[in-house]
């Protein structure tokens, strides 16, 4: 299982005072010669944590150690102000990875994926823009894995047929239920991940995921990648930055 650091609550914090402080390169160079697989930003219109220079300069900074780049958008965000666009985004990283996000402008964080028939010509044409900067990013949808309580295999077929190769499972419902001690929702899980598999889609998984519950989803082995960001900068402040992913590293490849 590889691990991508979303860098965004660091630009969160730098931005907080309109300086370069902290400077996050160099937590991303920390982060990759911690050992990190890979780092993620996930850029909003507004820009008020990852900006489109920080996307620039993260992508060079992945290509040049060897590591891979992940950048989280909502593909229907158009240039606003400072603010170039999500497609005109990727096209100037040439990310090894676009995870697709159904996020709104003010949203504060990633709280629901893509609904089936939601925008579904649209993410089509989408993901073949993507595909036409010619270089092989994988592409993944941000999704639930159950919907009204029912397994969600419908959006499996989903992200297939709008040419999503990858699939990156919220994990918020898990991770709350994991908290309160109902376990339930592993097997559950399981079924989802193994059709995936079963259909030839990769599997990430990212929001709320935390030193506590990670194993869990270690122990299914079903998992390609998980992206954490908010978790790791809380318990940098109880245990430091090196220290903290050390131990989420070894967790992961544990």
């Amino acid at each position: 299982m590889n691990f991508s650091l979303n860098l965004n609550k660091i630009a969160l914090l730098r931005n907080a005072r309109g300086e370069n402080y902290p400077k996050l390169e160099e937590y991303a160079y920390r982060a990759i010669d911690l050992g990190v697989d890979g780092l993620t930003l996930h850029p909003r219109p507004d820009q008020r944590h990852a900006t489109c220079e920080d996307v620039v300069s993260i992508s060079s900074i992945c290509k040049d150690r060897k590591v891979e780049f992940n950048i989280e958008g909502n593909p229907f965000s158009e240039a606003s102000g400072e603010y170039s666009g999500f497609m005109d985004l990727v096209r100037k990283s040439v990310p090894e990875q676009v995870t697709l996000v159904p996020d709104s402008l003010y949203q504060v964080t990633s709280d629901h994926g893509w609904v089936l028939g939601f925008n579904e010509r649209e993410l089509a044409t989408s993901i073949q823009h993507i595909r036409s900067f010619d270089f092989n990013s994988r592409v993944s949808l941000f999704v639930d894995t159950t919907s009204n309580n029912v397994i969600n295999y419908e959006i499996l077929d989903y992200c297939l047929k709008v040419g999503a190769d990858t699939i990156e499972v919220h994990t918020g419902p898990f991770s709350k239920l994991i908290a309160a001690k109902d376990f339930t929702i592993i097997d559950s899980l399981k079924l989802l991940l193994e059709r995936a598999k079963d259909k030839g889609l990769n599997i990430n998984a990212g929001h709320d995921l935390n030193l506590s519950n990670l194993k869990y989803l270690k122990d299914l082995d079903l998992i390609d990648e998980v992206s954490i960001g908010h978790a790791i900068i809380v318990d940098a402040l109880n245990f430091g930055f090196d220290d903290t992913i050390k131990k989420y590293i070894d967790i992961i490849k544990g």
